[in-house]
């Protein structure tokens, strides 16, 4: 569980912290559909630490309001995290209530059908969210690996 948790949401805040840097406050706070992309990387970095606690055996701990320290928090938090702490059974049960919806699950369907889609819905809604408010991002800028240039078409 520590593999596909702790090193997959530390990349993808450090991705956030570079896209908020980028952005401006301007482009954060202008409305994509219900939302500020602020609001969406805000819950993005909440959720890491609401889906990674349960199943390292951690109490939740309080998060900054402020999207920079929480960001900055978030992932300090996930650093500090060591494999021993994961329990190794993927079928424990996670009980949990996040943003208002009781979740009941196996540790591998929390993490794998409910929190990682979570976490990345809202990501994407905040990259898309910049992107409206006409920040020039690429796919590079979201996942952080280079692409080659693209070939003309034959």
């Amino acid at each position: 569980m520590y593999q596909a948790t702790v090193p997959v949401f530390r990349h993808t805040l450090s991705r956030i912290a570079d896209m908020v840097a980028l952005a401006g406050p301007d482009a954060l706070d202008q409305p994509f559909q219900d939302m500020t992309a602020r609001q969406r990387f805000s819950i993005a970095a909440g959720l890491s630490i609401e889906i990674t606690c349960p199943l390292a055996g951690r109490e939740l701990p309080d998060l900054p309001a402020a999207l920079g320290p929480r960001l900055a928090v978030a992932r300090a938090l996930l650093g500090g995290m060591k494999p021993a702490e994961f329990d190794p059974d993927p079928g424990r049960m996670i009980r949990r209530e996040i943003d208002n919806i009781p979740v009941a699950l196996p540790a591998v369907e929390f993490l794998h059908l409910f929190g990682m889609p979570l976490f990345f819905f809202q990501t994407a809604l905040g990259y898309a969210g910049l992107r409206a408010a006409g920040v020039a991002l690429s796919e590079t800028d979201f996942d952080g690996f280079a692409r080659p240039p693209a070939r003309p078409p034959i």
